[in-house]
């Protein structure tokens, strides 16, 4: 399991060790993805290959789009995404 900070508060997100990505949906809620998502009108969705976890829900994001990131994971110290 890694932490990264939430984008939209100071909360720490607990993550999968096998997480490469997050993004939040439209509606709040926070998923880590194996493989990079693809977008869709409302959020993302898996890429048909790796893994997919709810990870959490916060308030619904200004703009979800921004939310997509990598997680550095090469230290398994997670990341604190910009």
């Amino acid at each position: 399991m890694i932490l990264v900070f939430s984008v939209s508060s100071s909360d720490l997100i607990n993550l999968p060790s096998w997480a490469r990505w997050i993004a939040q949906d439209a509606d709040g809620v926070w998923w880590a993805y194996e493989v990079e998502p693809l977008q869709f009108h409302k959020g993302c969705y898996e890429n048909e290959v790796g893994r997919i976890q709810r990870v959490c829900k916060e308030d619904e994001p200004k703009n979800w789009r921004e939310t997509c990131r990598r997680v550095d994971n090469t230290n398994n110290k997670g990341s604190t995404p910009p």
